[in-house]
Order: structure tokens, then C-alpha cells, then sequence
């Protein structure tokens, strides 16, 4: 009988996931290792994040909001002020800021704006940069970009010791990668001027007329947070974390409450490159669905289907990406 092949290990986090995984081939003519588990890349985060934003709907609900209530939150920005000061922390690539810019614009028009951005990523900062030199109707803001984090950019300021003010605060959708969350937040409110509005979108707990948990990032955090790889880095935050630091600050705000989905059928198709980054995206891992334990991978795709995290619709499977719209005084 020829000898047993030599067997290959290797270690990789999952729920402290330091197992080690022996994989043999269906043909078992030669044993071979599965890579590591890890984290994203900012590269890899970008391509990432645009498979979850081309097949869900989170820009339109943004849309909506601009449209039905932008304009009456914008209104009372810089009374009498010549220049409106605006400051977007983590903007990623720039579409909505400029959406808002100019619904702002159209508020208070002959005003000029006074944009600076905080953004760690170099290759958002850079596709934000060719998004304004394409827009031919911004001729009257002026744009700054800081390619740091929210912490470095908060350093900084307390380093130099000028506390710059703005009228208008935006913060969407990037508090999960913060560190400190309340201080975070008590920090950029305090960047308010007098009579300024701090606008945060990050994930819904709950709908009108539905049960708690509505969101299906915050159902699956909440009761299926062992399906999630440690390489996820992010912080596990929705809008009842956010309301409470508020209370806690003393910050008078208002929460608007808009439905949003994410079409994630190719999740569960074998192979499929779509569904791969989906994953990834999902999980904050590289090639989750190539790395992961297949009991962890089972887990989480079980998860996804509960009735908790996402609807069946017309055979197509829909997470549930409610949002919070969380507007702050100064």
C-alpha cells in the first residue's frame, strides 16, 4: 500500500477560527492548502463595497431623502452668511456630497460653499477629485480634501489648536469603521457652528408598522454574530448606538426612517464572482467563500436566509438595508 501523502496544514482565524484545515482533493491524488483568511484591502474594499452598491438600492433611499427633506434641513443653514462652510467625514467617492452640495446650492443660491472632505481611501479621494473636475456647475464651492481618517483629521485639529466651525456636518455610513464611536461623534459636533445640523445615515433597527430589528445587518449581528469571521473589522453599530451616545451628549435630533434592499441572490450561487464579493463585502474577509471553513460558510449563508435578514421576491433574495437618517442641532 503506498504510504499516506504528506499532510499540509494550515491556520486560520474563524470564531477564534486557529484551526487547522487538511484538505484533500476529490480525486485525492495530492493534498493542498486553503490561504489564510484576512482582512480587506482599501483596494479590495472599493471593489468590494461597488458590488453592494450597484445591486442595492441604498443610493436611491438616500435620493429619496434628499429630495423630500434635504431641502427644509438645509434651509435654515447660514443665515445671513456670505459662504456656507460644509464638511464630509469619509465620503467615500463623492456622488451624494455632491448631491447635497447642490441641494444646496438651490436653497441658498449665489452662496458660496466652502467643501472640505475626510477620506482615508486614496482611490476614493481620487474618484471624487475626477467627479468634480467633470461637474461644470460647481464653479462656486471650493473643495479641500484631508485624506486621513476621522481620528488623524481629529488629531490634527487638536494639534494646531484651530477648531474650524461648519454649518453642515454629513457623516454617512462610515461609523462602523470607527474606533471610539461616542467621542467620535461628540468631536464633529462640537465642529458645529451656531445654528449648524450634523446629518449621520448609518443602519435602521426599526420601521414603522415593523418588528424590532428590521435591518438585516442589524438582525444578523444581533442573533447570528458567530456566523461573522474575525477579519470582519468593523464595529457592529445601528441607529438606537447612535440615538443613545446623542441622549447621552445632550444632542437635540430628529430620525428619519427609509426602507432600503440589497439583491444578494448570487450569494448562494456556487462559484458565482458576483456572489464572491458579495461575500466578501459582507463579511469585511478576502475570497470569504474560498477561505472560510465550510461549516462557517453553511452558517452564514443559512443566516442570510432567515426571515429576519432578508424577503424572497420573485425568486430573488432580498437583504434588508433599511437606513436611519439622523439629523443633529448644534
Amino acid at each position: 500500500m503506498e504510504p499516506a501523502p504528506e499532510v499540509k496544514r494550515n491556520s486560520f482565524p474563524s470564531m477564534n477560527f486557529e484551526a487547522e484545515i487538511l484538505t484533500t482533493p476529490h480525486d485525492n491524488s495530492e493534498l493542498y492548502m486553503i490561504p489564510p483568511m484576512r482582512s480587506l484591502t482599501a483596494e479590495e474594499y472599493v471593489e468590494a463595497f461597488k458590488s453592494f452598491l450597484d445591486h442595492s438600492t441604498e443610493h436611491q433611499c438616500m435620493d429619496e431623502f434628499n429630495k423630500e427633506q434635504m431641502p427644509n434641513i438645509m434651509a435654515g443653514l447660514g443665515t445671513g452668511k456670505s459662504t456656507i462652510s460644509v464638511l464630509g467625514v469619509g465620503s467615500g467617492t463623492g456622488e451624494q456630497d455632491l448631491k447635497m452640495i447642490r441641494i444646496l446650492q438651490a436653497v441658498h443660491p449665489g452662496v458660496f460653499i466652502d467643501n472640505e472632505i475626510v477620506e482615508p481611501n486614496p482611490q476614493h479621494v481620487a474618484a471624487y477629485k475626477e467627479l468634480v473636475n467633470q461637474a461644470p456647475d460647481l464653479q462656486n464651492v471650493s473643495f479641500i480634501w484631508h485624506q486621513l481618517t476621522s481620528l488623524e483629521y481629529e488629531q490634527q485639529v487638536k494639534e494646531k489648536g484651530t477648531h474650524k466651525k461648519f454649518d453642515f456636518i454629513h457623516m454617512i455610513q462610515m461609523l462602523y469603521r470607527v474606533e471610539d464611536i461616542p467621542n467620535t461623534i461628540k468631536f464633529f459636533h462640537s465642529c458645529l457652528d451656531h445654528h449648524g445640523k450634523l446629518l449621520i445615515i448609518i443602519l435602521s433597527v426599526t420601521l414603522p408598522g415593523v418588528p424590532a430589528d428590521s435591518s438585516g445587518w442589524a438582525s444578523l449581528w444581533k442573533r447570528h454574530r458567530d456566523c461573522l469571521p474575525a477579519t470582519d473589522s468593523g464595529h457592529y453599530i445601528t441607529c438606537s448606538g447612535i440615538t443613545e451616545v446623542l441622549r447621552r451628549l445632550g444632542a437635540q435630533h430628529r430620525v428619519f426612517e427609509l426602507p432600503s434592499g440589497w439583491d444578494i441572490t448570487e450569494c448562494f450561487t456556487e462559484g458565482d464572482a458576483l456572489g464572491g464579493r458579495m461575500m466578501d463585502f459582507l463579511t469585511g474577509t478576502k475570497n470569504f467563500l474560498g477561505t472560510a471553513p465550510a461549516a462557517l460558510r453553511r452558517r452564514l449563508q443559512e443566516a442570510l436566509c432567515q426571515p429576519e435578514c432578508s424577503s424572497t421576491r420573485d425568486g430573488r433574495v432580498i437583504f434588508s438595508n433599511n437606513l436611519s437618517m439622523i439629523v443633529v442641532e448644534s
